[in-house]
């Protein structure tokens, strides 16, 4: 099973509904990857908008 990232905050994962916002607006076309360890100390973290720790899509098609 390929990876997929949600279209809506860019969380990447393997289902078909997002664990991070719930949706099932999911894509296996993205590019790009940022992982989020630690989201109060993480200056990317915020400019991509992360709320959780995880693995996060840079662009979703």
């Amino acid at each position: 099973m390929k990876e997929k990232a949600c279209k809506n905050c860019h969380f990447i994962s393997m289902g078909n509904i997002c664990p991070n916002c719930k949706s099932s607006i999911l894509s296996e076309d993205w590019v790009g990857l940022v992982i989020v360890l630690d989201v109060e100390k993480s200056d990317i973290s915020k400019m991509i908008g992360a709320k959780t720790p995880g693995k996060y899509a840079i662009h979703v098609r």
